[in-house]
């Protein structure tokens, strides 16, 4: 594979733990290239979360190159050509180049090569094929790096293929439009995805629900998500969405990105949130969230002001009453300044317990709960302005009365 270029900015140039692994390696006889997503930020100048590598040897060499050299060395994938190396305390992927023997939509069986080509030939988009050195000279066999200037998505070779051998591909490349592409699709590579949108069914949740809410952190999703619902690539994993009308509200409003709350934008009030939990594998925690946001009640006051804004927040907590608010695109009154008091307002603690209600001579029961909540409502409708010893008044005047 021949050079094609330079990197403007290499940004592991002084990096030392970089150095100390290329040395290790080259010291092994071991040739590594920097490869996919480290590259292609590189290319764009933008921030890189963790660097993976090619290398063109056995990953049990590489592993034992390593461990010679003293070097912290993780087994997380041999059958599949993958070590971590750990320098510094942070993680080097190596994977070994590979080339597909057998695929059934979901893995593949790989064979191990010394063909960087034949490497790059099985990889899914143009950009994520690119490579690069230790000292930046860059290898783009399928001119990924021009589909990056001009923001296109485009699948290596024939697109039903690429698709073929991991039907997740579809929905990383919706993923990857939303963070990499700009309108127009690519028309093939658009087309190949629609033709294919019914075989995502066989998907497992977990990697449908990485893939979908990775694409919602994206800075401007909407356009991508409403492609999707034309090209019916929600159908299968998702058919409540409803668009991405609302959305496009939302992104206007937050003030940073939350994938899970710009998933409760495409979906319908009073949806099965606990159904769609189990679908796309959500953790109990993000479930539970989501089936408040998609709850009809309890309706979010906002012209109601600064009272209103706080028994909200007491009755659903800080984040969740932001949530609620943000999705309550059509409310009138300063949802800013509800906004801010849900970030910065601290709800106070009931002062009274039922302790306090048995004091006053009731027996455990019913009655003593149905009162504590009684003067909690009471608490709430006076903006919490009562202290315990006027709760107290108000629990035994409670207590007494006919």
């Amino acid at each position: 594979m021949k050079p094609s270029g330079r990197l403007d900015v290499v940004p592991w140039a002084k990096d030392a733990a970089v150095h100390t692994l290329f040395d290790a390696l080259v010291g092994a006889g071991i040739a590594a290239r920097f490869v996919g997503g480290c590259v292609r930020n590189s290319v764009l100048e933008r921030r890189i979360e963790d660097y993976d590598l090619a290398v063109d040897k056995p990953p049990e060499t590489v592993l034992q190159s390593l461990k010679a050299r003293r070097m912290t060395v993780v087994p997380t994938g041999l059958k599949h050509g993958t070590v971590t190396a750990v320098i510094e305390g942070r993680p080097f992927e190596l994977t070994t180049l590979r080339r597909d023997v057998e695929t059934d939509g979901r893995r593949a069986i790989v064979a191990f090569t010394d063909d960087w080509l034949e490497d790059a030939s099985r990889r899914d988009f143009t950009f994520n094929a690119l490579y690069a050195d230790l000292d930046g000279t860059l290898y783009d066999p399928f001119d990924g790096r021009r589909d990056l200037a001009d923001a296109r998505v485009r699948f290596i070779g024939d697109a039903d293929t690429r698709i073929a051998e991991d039907r997740l591909r579809v929905l990383r490349f919706f993923r990857f439009h939303a963070w990499y592409g700009k309108p127009p699709f690519d028309p093939a590579s658009f087309d190949a995805c629609r033709r294919n949108a019914g075989t995502l069914r066989g998907l497992s949740g977990e990697r449908v629900r990485k893939e979908l809410l990775r694409l919602l952190e994206a800075p401007a999703p909407a356009d991508t998500i409403a492609a999707m619902v034309e090209a019916a690539i929600l159908d299968q994993w998702l058919p409540e969405c409803v668009g991405a009308a609302r959305l496009r509200e939302l992104i206007a409003r937050e003030d940073k990105p939350d994938a899970l709350r710009r998933l409760a934008s495409i979906l319908p009030t009073g949806a099965d949130a606990t159904a769609i939990g189990k679908r796309l594998k959500l953790s109990t925690q993000e479930s539970l969230r989501l089936e408040v946001m998609l709850a009809p009640e309890p309706a979010i006051d906002v012209a109601g002001g600064p009272k209103a804004w706080r028994a909200g927040i007491y009755r659903l907590g800080n984040g969740l009453y932001a949530d609620r608010l943000l999705l309550a695109t059509t409310a009138a009154g300063d949802w800013q300044a509800a906004l801010a008091t849900a970030r910065g307002w601290t709800p106070p603690e009931l002062p009274v317990s039922g302790g306090d209600a048995l004091k006053l001579g009731l027996k455990p029961g019913p009655k003593v709960g149905a009162l504590i909540e009684e003067v909690e409502r009471w608490w709430i409708d006076g903006d919490f302005t009562a202290d315990r010893a006027a709760c107290l008044a108000e629990l035994e005047r409670r207590v007494k009365a006919p």
